[in-house]
């Protein structure tokens, strides 16, 4: 008699899709690794399929996996808001988030989530397409970035509007408040996830007849901190990661920059998850 689907074997399949490895799952749910590879083995059994194959020297999902991924992960989340539907005690909340995130927001996050609930872990994964799929399919809990609630089932909230600010090394020859001209004489890092090499700035000096040398093009804002503080570069981040670098030195650009507004995202099914609620205000009370 084939196995049946229990809840824990979803809360493994999840993992495994996830992770796609017995290793990395095992270690997520706290199990040993051969109780997840038995895991694994009844998940084939029950529901007739492979899961992960082998792929080079990893494992990726079937088409099958891919398929019910989302409607697991579904079933999971309805499952965590009923046994959270009591009051949530933040102290004794023992789970792992996933937030997918740019800079300059990680560290007050984590700090407040910790004083709060210590049994929380922080699951951090980098910007990259920004498509709401992973919203949908359960891969990631909550988005901090620029992104828009453009779809029906999509939340948001305004976290926070952000102002772009120069920034360079401490002793960099440029001066606190210096003209475009002035910053057209130095290298230049631009940040950009597309690897593009003009953006905003590079508009608002041509509006002016300037150009500037871009040098370097990385594809994270920590990145271009790290790369002016041991160089000549002039750097272009938002200003509240500039400001939590005390070996650099920022300064307001004097030419009309669009802000960005920041925002926090999430799945319609999460509006009434406790643990997911308590995640969104604490996040919103940090920034």
């Amino acid at each position: 008699m084939p196995d049946q689907l229990d809840l824990n074997l979803l809360r493994v399949f999840d993992a495994l899709v996830q992770d796609g490895s017995v290793t990395a799952a095992a270690e997520r749910l706290h199990l040993s690794i051969p109780a997840a590879s038995r895991a694994l083995a009844r998940l084939r059994r029950a529901v007739g399929d492979p899961v992960l194959v082998r792929a080079g020297r990893g494992m990726v999902p079937t088409p099958f996996a891919l398929q019910i991924a989302p409607r697991v992960r579904s079933l999971l989340d309805e499952a965590a808001a009923l046994v959270n539907a009591k009051e949530l005690d933040p102290a004794e909340l023992r789970r792992t988030f996933t937030i997918r995130v740019s800079d300059g927001v990680v560290t007050s996050v984590v700090a407040a989530v910790a004083a709060q609930a210590p049994g929380v872990v922080l699951r951090f994964v980098a910007e990259g397409d920004e498509s709401v799929e992973a919203l949908r399919d359960g891969s990631v809990d909550l988005e901090i970035g620029a992104g828009h609630d453009d779809e029906s089932d999509i939340r948001s909230a305004v976290l926070f509007t952000e102002r772009f600010v120069g920034v360079v090394r401490a002793d960099h020859p440029l001066g606190n408040r210096p003209t475009p001209r002035q910053l057209c004489r130095h290298p230049h890092v631009s940040v950009s996830r597309r690897g593009r090499v003009r953006g905003p700035l590079d508009d608002a000096l041509h509006a002016i007849g300037l150009r500037r040398h871009v040098a370097a093009v990385v594809p994270f804002f920590s990145a271009a901190v790290q790369l002016v503080a041991s160089s000549d570069y002039v750097g272009l981040v938002p200003q509240r990661l500039a400001a939590q670098h005390s070996g650099l030195r920022w300064f307001p650009i004097g030419l009309p920059l669009p802000e960005v507004e920041a925002r926090m995202l999430w799945h319609a099914r999460l509006d009434a998850d406790p643990a997911q609620r308590w995640l969104r205000e604490t996040v919103l009370s940090s920034v």
